[in-house]
C-alpha cells in the first residue's frame, strides 16, 4: 500500500512539472535548431533594414538616370536621330544587364587575380549571391542582402557605356554599337572597377567614391578615341546641326540630377553620416556648376543658354562624383565651379581642333572627371579630427587617372578598329542622310516623313 502511494505521488509530481514546462513554452514557436543549423543561425548577421531600404531606393535612382540620359542625348541630336540615339541608352540597360548577371559581378567583386581582375565562380549568374550577405562591418554582425549590392553596382555598369554613345551619336550602326558596349564592358569597365573598387591594387589607395575614375574618365576618354577614329558626321562642322528638343534635354538633365543623389549618396553603402555628407556635396557641386556656366556665358555672350546651364549641372555632378564621400561642403562649391570653367574651355578647344565629339562626352565627363579626381585632395574632410595631407594622396589620384586613361585608350582603339573592319561600326553617308531612326530602326521619333 505504501509502495503504491509513493508511486502515485511521484507520478503526480512528474505530471505537474511537465505541465508547468509546457505552460511556459510558446506554442507558436518553431522547434529549436540543433547541430549545424543552430551554428549557422547563430552566425547569421543582422540585416540592417534602414541601409537596405536606402540601397533599394538608390538602385532605383541610379537606374532612373539611364532614361534621363536618353532624354538628355535624344533632345540634343537632330530629329531624324532621336530614337536611334535613345536606343543606345536603352540597349545598354538590356545588354549590360544580362552581362552583369552572368559574369560582370564575378569579374568585378570576385577574388582578385594579380590585382587586375576578379573572379569567383560562385558569383557567376549571381548564384552564390542569392541568399548571401554583403557585410557592413569587419565583425560581420550587420549586413544587407548581397543581391541588393550587386544590383546597385550593376546600374553603374549599365550607365557607363551608355555615356560613351554620346561621343559618336548620329553616325554608328546599331549592331556594331551593341557588340562594342558588350566587349567594352568586359574588357574595360569590369577590370577597371575591380582595380579601383573590387579589391584590386588601387582599392583603398585611390579615392574614387562613386565613379569619377571608373565611370566618367573611362567613358570620356573612350568616347574621344572612338569619335576621332570614326571621323566627323557628314557635313560637320560646316552644316548647322540643331538640337531637336532642348525641352527634353532639360528634363533629362533634371532626372540626372535627381538620380545622382542615389549615384553618390548610395555609394556610401550605409544610411548614416557619410550618406548625408555625400548627398549634400552633390547638391552643392551641381548648383555651383550651373551658376558658374551661366556667369561665363553671360560675360562671354551676354546671355545664358539652357544648354549651357545643363552642361554646368553635369560638369558639377561629374566633378563631385569621385569626391562625394571625402570632401568638405565648401570644397564641393570650388570643385563644381572649377569643373564648369575647364569644361567650357575644353569644348571651346574642341571646336577649334575640329574633332566631332557629338555631345561633348570627353569635354564634360572626361574633363570634369579628371578635375574631380585630382583636385579633391585639396578639400579632404579631416579623419577623426586629424587633417589629411594632400601630398600623401596626390600620387594615388594621378595613378588612378592614368590607369583609367591607359586602359580606355588601348582597349577602345582595338575594339573600334576590329568591329568597324568586321561587322561595321561607322554608318555610311546615305544612312546618315536618312537618319538612324529610319535607316536602322524603320521608325520616326516624331512621325515626320522627312525629318532633319
Amino acid at each position: 500500500m505504501t509502495r503504491r502511494l509513493t508511486f502515485g505521488l511521484a507520478a503526480v509530481v512528474l505530471l505537474g512539472l511537465a505541465g508547468l514546462t509546457l505552460a511556459n513554452e510558446d506554442p507558436t514557436a518553431p522547434p529549436a535548431e540543433t547541430g549545424q543549423a543552430a551554428l549557422e543561425a547563430a552566425a547569421a548577421p543582422t540585416i540592417d533594414t534602414g541601409t537596405t531600404a536606402w540601397m533599394l531606393t538608390s538602385t532605383a535612382l541610379v537606374l532612373l538616370m539611364v532614361p534621363g540620359l536618353a532624354m538628355f542625348y535624344g533632345g540634343l541630336v537632330r530629329t531624324k536621330n532621336v530614337l536611334g540615339t535613345m536606343m543606345h541608352c536603352f540597349a545598354a540597360m538590356a545588354i549590360i544587364g544580362v552581362i552583369w548577371m552572368i559574369c560582370g559581378y564575378a569579374m568585378t567583386f570576385g577574388s582578385t587575380i594579380k590585382g587586375i581582375i576578379g573572379w569567383d565562380t560562385a558569383k557567376l549568374f549571381l548564384q552564390g549571391s542569392d541568399g548571401d550577405y554583403y557585410y557592413l562591418d569587419e565583425a560581420k554582425t550587420t549586413a544587407i542582402p548581397e543581391l541588393v549590392f550587386a544590383m546597385f553596382q550593376g546600374k553603374f555598369a549599365i550607365i557607363t557605356p551608355a555615356l560613351i554613345a554620346g561621343a559618336f551619336a548620329e553616325r554608328v550602326r546599331f549592331r556594331g554599337y551593341c557588340v562594342f558596349i558588350a566587349l567594352w564592358s568586359l574588357l574595360v569597365y569590369n577590370p577597371l572597377a575591380h582595380i579601383v573598387w573590387g579589391g584590386g591594387y588601387l582599392t583603398g589607395e585611390a579615392i574614387d567614391f562613386a565613379g569619377g575614375t571608373v565611370i566618367h574618365i573611362s567613358a570620356g576618354v573612350s568616347g574621344l578615341v572612338a569619335a576621332i577614329y570614326l571621323g566627323a558626321r557628314r557635313g560637320y562642322p560646316a552644316v548647322a546641326m540643331h538640337p531637336s528638343n532642348l525641352v527634353m534635354t532639360m528634363m533629362g538633365a533634371g532626372l540626372l540630377w535627381v538620380g545622382w543623389f542615389g549615384f553618390n549618396a548610395g555609394s556610401s553603402v550605409a544610411s548614416g553620416m557619410q550618406t548625408a555628407q555625400a548627398l549634400t556635396v552633390t547638391q552643392i557641386a551641381a548648383a555651383a556648376g550651373a551658376v558658374t556656366w551661366m556667369v561665363i556665358e553671360g560675360i562671354r555672350y551676354g546671355k545664358a543658354s539652357a544648354l549651357g546651364m545643363v552642361s554646368g549641372i553635369l560638369a558639377g555632378l561629374v566633378a563631385i562624383t569621385p569626391a562625394a564621400g571625402d570632401v568638405v561642403p565648401w570644397g564641393a562649391l570650388v570643385l563644381g565651379a572649377l569643373a564648369s570653367v575647364f569644361c567650357f574651355l575644353a569644348i571651346a578647344l574642341k571646336n577649334k581642333l575640329g574633332y566631332d565629339d557629338t555631345l561633348d562626352v570627353f569635354g564634360i565627363h572626361g574633363v570634369a572627371g579628371i578635375i574631380g579626381a585630382i583636385m579633391l585632395v585639396f578639400f579632404l574632410r579631416p579623419d577623426d579630427g586629424e587633417p589629411r595631407s594632400w601630398a600623401d594622396q596626390i600620387w594615388p589620384q594621378f595613378e588612378g587617372v592614368l590607369v583609367s586613361c591607359g586602359i580606355a585608350v588601348v582597349v577602345t582603339l582595338v575594339l573600334v578598329v576590329l568591329i568597324d573592319k568586321t561587322l561595321g561600326l561607322k554608318l555610311h553617308d546615305d544612312g546618315e542622310m536618312a537618319g538612324l531612326d529610319h535607316q536602322l530602326h524603320g521608325e520616326h521619333g516624331y512621325g515626320l516623313l522627312n525629318p532633319e
